[in-house]
């Protein structure tokens, strides 16, 4: 009899083992680690996205200021078939223990045509990548792969710079394209136009050719200087840049004109 409740003790201290063993495996077969809990609970305002880098470790794109290599391809969502092209984000991890928790601030500067697996997704130079992390772990952060992230749109702000053109180097009289850059403020231009030397009244809208390179072509010899208006894609707020392109304008040459969106 004691040995067919010892028998019975040990069937019930066994299956309670099992369900035990089954419960605590199947939280983690939920991946806590992957749960992001600043994402759940954080501020309204940052979005989850997608981050991978691209280039040299320490890269890629411009080193100089304002840029300083802090720049990201976007996905379709971010590039907006160019014209998102020129925004500023914040972005920031904390799902990796090298995360430095903090923001950070690129500029989107090209397409990720690629980047289609999540609804959002930033394909940072390894330098923008590498500033999320905390100090002296950035090798760790790039090791990580595809990074969760967190992200929201900003104003931009590059102090002391005023919008500026650099001309297309396949320019001409009939055929004029320019590079717009250093714009405050939204970033997304949805609209640029131009005007003629001694045409006061007509603007001429040019069409958007690649990424912020806008384009115009004409029949008749264009007569500089030339003046060129801005207008960010939802706001509507508008820069005129007047005269910027002066007589015996320069293909490849880069003209910076006196103003800039407010911020």
């Amino acid at each position: 009899m004691a040995a067919l409740v010892l028998e019975r003790c040990y069937i019930i201290m066994t299956l309670l083992f099992a369900l035990t063993f089954i419960l605590i495996n199947s939280a983690h077969c939920f991946s806590p680690k992957r749960l992001n809990i600043s994402a759940a609970t954080g501020d309204s305002d940052w979005s989850l996205a997608g981050a991978t880098w691209y280039g040299s470790p320490t890269g890629y794109g411009s080193d100089e200021a304002p840029f300083s290599s802090m720049i990201s391809a976007g996905g379709p969502s971010l590039y907006k078939s160019g014209k998102g092209c020129g925004a500023c984000y914040q972005i920031k991890c904390t799902s990796k223990p090298a995360c430095s928790t903090n923001p950070v601030t690129v500029v989107i500067t090209d397409e990720c045509k690629g980047c289609v697996t999540e609804s959002v997704h930033f394909d940072l130079s390894g330098t923008a990548f590498g500033a999320m992390a905390s100090s002296g772990q950035d090798s760790q952060l790039r090791d990580a792969g595809v990074l969760q992230i967190l992200y929201r749109k900003v104003e931009c702000n590059y102090i002391g710079e005023t919008v500026t053109f650099y001309v297309d180097n396949g320019s001409n009289a009939y055929s004029f394209a320019a590079l717009v850059e250093y714009e405050d403020g939204d970033g997304e231009i949805g609209l640029v136009e131009l005007k003629q030397a001694l045409d006061s009244d007509t603007w001429l809208p040019m069409n958007q050719s690649w990424g912020a390179v806008w384009k115009l072509d004409v029949t008749s010899p264009l007569r500089a200087p030339l003046s060129l208006r801005l207008t960010y894609l939802d706001s509507s707020e508008t820069v005129v840049a007047s005269d910027v392109i002066p007589a015996g304008w320069q293909p490849g040459a880069k003209y910076k004109s006196n103003v800039n969106f407010q911020v």
